[in-house]
């Protein structure tokens, strides 16, 4: 119980001072460096490359979002087809509660005081996907903080890694670093939108929902008031 609370205190404090690094200081300090330096790293490679254009353009249709979605829907469903009844009822009860907690932690994320457009909005003179590919791909987003894919993706990582194992846990982590990584290739999100919004939002609240028993006594409340199927 002692190591919870301190894995719960340590998260909190993580989680503010991350965003307070980047909301406090004036034009978000060596964030903006960083912010900028990614972009226009990606940005300058637009313009050198058709193919590169295309692959971006690709990974930021709105078509590829599905991607992401089958990859996090394989690695649960490895783990649902070799459990038992008993677990795959509570494996189906943890993703309903997923994708509750998604929600709430988006909401949340809104909440936060702070409309910013994405970098292709902001600066001038940039390659813009939208002009450069031959088909429809997202390039710019009016509020980009905190990035909403990170975000998804980050909550499932936290579930996994503590209801699945630590290894699904490692897939999660490769997940969100490349189903997040076309937004800002492609400008539509700051790298600080999802490792620093994303991140503060997912460690703040998921901490009060896994390291508190709170997840595990919603989960076991499920499993009480649910039906179950009966058997034949």
């Amino acid at each position: 119980m002692h190591s919870k609370i301190s894995g719960l205190i340590a998260w909190n404090l993580v989680a503010i001072a991350v965003l307070a690094s980047w909301f406090w200081l004036p034009n978000h300090g060596f964030w903006f460096d960083i912010d900028s330096r990614v972009f226009y790293y990606f940005n300058n490679k637009l313009g050198e490359s058709r193919a590169w254009v295309n692959v971006v353009a690709i990974a930021n249709n709105r078509a590829f979002d599905l991607a992401a979605v089958a990859a996090m829907g394989l690695l649960y469903y490895s783990y649902y087809r070799r459990a038992s009844t008993e677990q795959r009822r509570q494996l189906l009860l943890l993703g309903l509660l997923m994708l509750l907690t998604a929600v709430g932690l988006n909401q949340l994320g809104r909440a936060i005081p702070v409309e910013r457009p994405s970098p292709t909005l902001t600066f001038e003179g940039v390659y813009r996907l939208t002009e450069l590919a031959g088909f429809k791909t997202k390039d710019s987003s009016g509020d980009s903080f905190p990035g909403d894919h990170g975000l998804m993706l980050m909550i499932f990582t936290a579930f996994v890694w503590r209801y699945l194992s630590w290894k699904a846990g490692l897939w999660g982590c490769l997940f969100v670093v490349i189903f997040s990584a076309p937004r800002v290739m492609g400008g539509a999100h700051w790298l600080t939108d999802i490792y620093v919004g994303a991140f503060s939002v997912a460690a703040f609240g998921l901490s009060w929902l896994l390291l508190t028993g709170t997840m595990d006594r919603l989960l076991g409340w499920l499993d009480q008031h649910l039906p179950r199927r009966k058997r034949t």
